[in-house]
């Protein structure tokens, strides 16, 4: 493992965690963000395939070939509900409410995977279940805003729906994948944005547009760029411990930076999802 890599993989993860700190800049609706973001990025990984002789190759079958289109889409519509939750709940809610889609993932692999649940498993899906709990804040009226903790359900959904879709892709690898899912999500997005309202770009100021263009050539061009290149030599291991800087990113931005609140047993069911989901990933 190079060490380059190991940071590349630390600095994409911290950057990903900052996003919803930007969101809060810019003042149109989720559909557009995610257009936005997705053309920007799209068109900052060409122009690196480029600028590196790559060329945008899609060696597949017809199967594979649908279900990287249809992950494409999900990672759209992902992204969407990802940024309403961002708009109805704290950033640090809206994250561990979405990070519950390592969860969905380990239950639904045995069903579409024939893979077997082992104990280890089993209790670690409870655990972070009743971490979500924890959250939501049953039976307690100063729980965080149930709208936004479904959509960051949503969009939890959603991103495992991507996660088993890409378990089953294996002739398109790495950053030529994500441009393709890029570019689905684009022919998707368009004609969803123009049909509920169009365009209202104009009603950014300068703040918002740095805000957007940061998000989608940093949050999302250059990192996804360092991501794919830290995988090369990082274990699935490695990997999954350091994406949680991700969340843990994003909650100290909202508790310190943000002062937004989280209640004692919101916060040890944020702690119980991602530990023992962090648990279920590990040896």
């Amino acid at each position: 493992m190079k060490s380059t890599d190991k940071l590349y993989m630390i600095l994409s993860m911290a950057i990903f965690g900052t996003i919803g700190l930007f969101t809060r800049h810019i003042a149109i609706t989720s559909g557009e963000l995610a257009l936005c973001r997705a053309m920007l990025a799209a068109g900052f990984l060409l122009i690196y395939l480029a600028a590196t002789r790559q060329k945008l190759s899609i060696r597949t079958g017809k199967g594979e070939l649908l279900r990287l289109l249809l992950s494409g889409v999900a990672m759209g519509f992902n992204w969407i509900l990802l940024f309403e939750a961002y708009k109805h709940t704290t950033i640090s809610i809206a994250t561990l409410s979405y990070y519950f889609a390592p969860v969905i993932v380990t239950v639904l692999s045995p069903l579409l995977f024939k893979e077997r649940m082992t104990k280890k498993q089993i209790v670690c899906f409870l655990m972070s279940t009743l971490g979500l709990l924890l959250i939501i804040g049953v039976g307690d009226a100063s729980g965080a805003s149930l709208t936004g903790i479904a959509y960051g359900l949503g969009a939890a959904a959603l991103y495992a729906a991507v996660i088993l879709l890409n378990k089953s892709i294996h002739a398109v690898a790495g950053l030529h994948r994500t441009i393709w899912q890029f570019l689905a999500a684009i022919a998707t997005l368009l004609p969803y944005v123009l049909a509920s309202g169009g365009f209202h770009l104009n009603l950014l100021d300068g703040a918002g547009w740095a805000c957007l263009l940061v998000m989608g050539l940093v949050h999302t061009g250059l990192a996804y760029c360092m991501y794919f290149s830290a995988l090369r030599s990082l274990s699935g291991q490695q990997a999954s411990i350091l994406s949680y800087i991700d969340p843990l990113v994003a909650v100290l931005i909202s508790v310190l930076l943000l002062g937004e609140t989280m209640t004692l047993w919101q916060g040890i069911g944020g702690a119980m999802i991602l530990g023992f989901t962090l648990l279920n990933e590990t040896a």
